[in-house]
């Protein structure tokens, strides 16, 4: 049965107890269901579907169990995992103290930036049409950044560095 990753949008310990947010997965019908870092990462077996429907059954799930939906991002652990293997930050040069991160959207985009966009120690360097890669260095305008990004490409997005995606992708 596929693994899947659902990245969830907003979420930290003190908005959602990560056994919470596993007995509603479960309770959505997905298998093998583990949280990851306390920060909205949960990992998942289910049948071969769309992500969106994926998407839909979780919120449904998290609606009727915690009575709050977190906005959800499914993609495939394969693609996690085929996504860090590519090694995409190696064709910059990132400073020494940078976080590369990537940016989850909903749904593809055919949105058009010209690229890189520095900000406040912070950089979008490429957008695949559904994921954007950049990174900021860790400081006092680090939430500037965030706010840059959903300017930029809406508040229906979600980022992670690229090491939780690493750990999300093999587990």
């Amino acid at each position: 049965m596929p693994r899947y990753v659902a990245l969830l949008r907003g979420v930290s310990p003190m908005n959602a107890r990560s056994p919470d947010l596993q007995r509603c997965f479960e309770a959505a019908g997905f298998s093998d269901v583990r949280t990851l870092l306390s920060s909205g990462n949960v990992v998942f077996n289910a049948r071969t579907t769309s992500c969106a429907g994926l998407e839909r059954r979780a919120e449904a799930a998290m609606q009727s169990t915690l009575d709050r939906v977190f906005d959800t991002f499914v993609r495939p652990a394969e693609f996690l995992r085929e996504l860090v293997a590519s090694e995409p930050f190696a064709e910059f040069k990132l400073p020494p103290a940078a976080k590369p991160v990537v940016t989850f959207l909903r749904r593809p985009s055919a949105h058009t930036l010209a690229l890189p966009i520095e900000r406040d120690d912070a950089c979008v360097l490429k957008f695949t049409g559904s994921e954007v890669l950049s990174f900021y260095v860790p400081g006092p305008k680090a939430s500037a950044f965030m706010a840059f990004l959903e300017r930029s490409f809406s508040k229906d997005i979600t980022t992670r560095t690229l090491e939780t995606v690493r750990k999300c992708s093999v587990a």
